[in-house]
């Protein structure tokens, strides 16, 4: 085998974007073939994939997959719009959703750190990088393990996403009281199931802000207080889920609609927890000019 050093594969590194461990068994495999390693590492799509991971991915999907019991939200990010609407990009998401209903695993470093067919997922990924051209990044995901029935919704190919856990029998008519939670959760986008979800931090503030709103306002102290009270069951109505007037039908809230489900289903029904995402949400999207743009584009052409 002819000999390289530790100079040859900084250089690679340098030359590739990837990463030490990857650069040294390139030169392995290529027998010290210093270009021959270069070549190995662009075939395993390693160089491309490393070379983006300083790009921004903002763009992705959304995607809902239910095993049995079990269901999976998921939010995979790439680079652009274009290939987030692509067959490809969507088989990608679909294999790393049905491995975390495999494993489920408690976090996005344990997803990627778990066996995927003798690869770890986070290989899988970076080869797909390589395929596709673009980053792809996990960002963050949720599991609910089901006694009842998993009901989910996705938006516009993915740009929103909603799964319920219900407690209760799948029925004809429980799967479309489901679908018309969902349908509304989409909507409404709720930050609470009911009103003792509502972390007590978050009640103190806001009753302290009403009360001095209330104050400002001028009214008498002796009833303020039961002003800030009705002024909270507005904060529960625009917040909690169950509290919410029905998007369909204002006449009823979420909480009624599912009671009058459940009797005319004649079963308990109990909506245990409720999940949305909404692709992107909170990323900051990369801006460029323009002339720049192309001229990276140009630069990065001949290379």
């Amino acid at each position: 085998m002819a000999e390289f050093t530790a100079k040859d594969v900084m250089r690679l590194r340098e030359q590739t974007g990837a990463g030490m461990l990857d650069c040294k068994k390139a030169l392995v495999d290529a027998d010290g073939d210093f270009e021959k390693a270069g070549e190995l590492l662009r075939e395993r799509g390693i160089a491309k994939a490393q070379k983006r991971q300083g790009k921004v991915a903002a763009e992705g999907i959304v995607y809902a997959y239910v095993e049995g019991k079990r269901g999976v939200l998921v939010e995979v990010n790439c680079e652009s719009d274009f290939v987030a609407k692509g067959e490809k990009f969507h088989e990608v998401v679909g294999a790393i959703a049905k491995q975390i209903a495999k494993v489920a695993p408690a976090d996005v470093a344990a997803l990627l750190a778990s066996d995927m067919g003798g690869k770890t997922v986070e290989t899988f990924i970076s080869e797909q990088t390589g395929v596709i051209g673009e980053k792809i990044s996990v960002r963050r995901f949720t599991v609910y393990d089901t006694e009842g029935f998993i009901e989910t919704y996705i938006h516009m190919g993915g740009t929103m996403g909603v799964m319920l856990d219900f407690d209760c029998p799948e029925t004809p008519v429980t799967k479309a009281l489901a679908h018309n939670v969902a349908l509304h959760t989409a909507f409404s986008k709720p930050t609470y199931k009911e009103a003792g979800d509502v972390p007590a931090e978050t009640l103190a503030k806001e009753r302290a802000i009403l009360l001095q709103e209330v104050m400002n306002e001028g009214k008498p102290e002796a009833i303020a207080a039961r002003i800030v009270e009705g002024k909270l069951k507005k904060f529960y109505e625009d917040n909690c889920l169950l509290a919410q007037k029905f998007v369909k039908d204002d006449s009823v809230t979420v909480g009624q609609l599912i009671a009058q489900g459940a009797k005319e289903a004649g079963v308990p029904v109990t909506l245990k927890a409720f999940m949305f995402y909404v692709m992107g949400e909170g990323i900051e999207k990369k801006s460029e000019d323009l002339s720049e743009e192309v001229a990276k584009q140009v630069e990065a052409m001949k290379k």
